[in-house]
């Protein structure tokens, strides 16, 4: 049975083929910088999607909370580095995880170093989160009270290991030319060895990551760095491309949307897929408006460029509105389907819970799977 066929409401579809191409081309770099690639799996949350990963050498991961490296723990991964702040809440299974596993923890202060050395018993290795100027959660590089502080209490840890600083330039997400993605990664490179030349002499083995998908699929240096944590690149999306750090053709997801209603006074159609399916986060327009994804045609090989004047305009829960032009209003039928990119593909896989692949297969996530 063609995948199409398969399709009566919105579905992810997941071409393999450009994914395997992404996570090639990032291992490659990897090894080319002689950095390890700790991939991210927040935006896949996919067993059978990391098994691409281990095919490519992959050895070590970064998740975003305690139940997805409870879950990747489940399919064999033994290197876990959880690159969110501390949750104390969730001490009980952290001290389950890091007796299967070898889990790396993120600190973002003293008081989290003092919490671990009294409360977990079981030894894990600790990220201390650096802030280079994403201004999201971390000790800000220049605070080196905070930091002093910190590596103070790291001295009386036992058995708990001091790994390194890592940290996450998420501000590489508003650019919009590589000229200032590099600036952001070359700032972001000199402040993290800046760390290491302060603390090296105290801390000879202490170690480097740094990880954003932007950064690591436009630059080539990573020179000082020990690793690296990109994740969305996997899939990539409509952000990644206005923000030039990929090609239209390294979009490995689309939404395949039946079409529901037709309007052609309006040139507009309505498609079964809203914000429940895509989220709303939005893509800004030279003109100052916005889109919330660009429609492609699907075929039996998967999907074709994007339809010109053609994009989804609007989203309410349940549904889409696509604008398009007088030419193409004929070409969408009642009953058909259409693709969409979307522009955040993180979001929209855990919306949409679980992948079609272009060959029929389903491929689960995370948030689809009961543990």
């Amino acid at each position: 049975m063609s995948f199409l066929a398969q399709i009566t409401e919105p579905t992810l579809l997941l071409n393999e083929t450009i994914a395997r191409a992404n996570i090639r081309r990032m291992a490659e770099k990897a090894k080319r910088q002689n950095v390890r690639l700790r991939p991210h799996f927040k935006t896949h949350q996919s067993k059978q999607v990391g098994e691409w990963f281990k095919a490519e050498g992959s050895t070590a991961i970064t998740v975003s909370s305690v139940k997805m490296a409870q879950y990747f723990a489940r399919y064999g991964w033994q290197d876990i580095t959880i690159a969110f702040p501390l949750n104390r809440r969730q001490l009980p299974q952290i001290a389950e995880l890091a007796k299967q596993i070898t889990l790396n923890l993120t600190v973002t202060s003293a008081h989290d170093v003092v919490f671990l050395r009294e409360y977990l018993t079981a030894p894990v290795n600790i990220w201390v989160k650096a802030d280079t100027g994403y201004n999201r959660t971390g000790i800000k590089t220049e605070d080196t009270a905070a930091l002093d502080a910190v590596l103070t209490e790291l001295q009386k840890t036992a058995p708990h290991t001091f790994k390194g600083f890592l940290a996450h330039a998420g501000h590489t997400y508003k650019a919009r030319n590589q000229e200032t993605i590099s600036a952001i990664h070359q700032q972001t490179l000199e402040k993290m060895r800046a760390l290491k030349e302060q603390y090296s002499a105290a801390w000879p083995a202490l170690e480097l990551s740094i990880g954003d998908t932007p950064s690591c699929s436009v630059m080539e240096d990573f020179s000082g760095m020990d690793e690296i944590r990109p994740g969305n690149f996997v899939f990539y999306d409509l952000t990644q491309h206005h923000i030039t750090s990929c090609c239209l053709q390294d979009i490995a997801v689309a939404v395949a949307c039946p079409i529901v209603a037709l309007h052609p006074d309006r040139n507009e159609v309505i498609l079964y897929g809203g914000s429940v399916h895509f989220s709303k986060d939005i893509l800004p327009l030279p003109d100052g408006g916005v889109i919330f994804g660009l429609v492609v045609p699907l075929t039996e090989n998967g999907w074709g460029a994007p339809l010109s004047g053609t994009a989804v305009v609007s989203l309410s829960q349940e549904h889409g509105i696509v604008r398009t032009t007088p030419e193409l209003m004929k070409h969408f039928k009642l009953g058909g389907l259409v693709g969409v990119l979307p522009v955040h593909s993180c979001l929209t896989a855990n919306l949409m819970k679980g992948y079609l692949t272009l060959s029929g297969e389903r491929l689960e996530h995370l948030s689809g799977v009961a543990l």
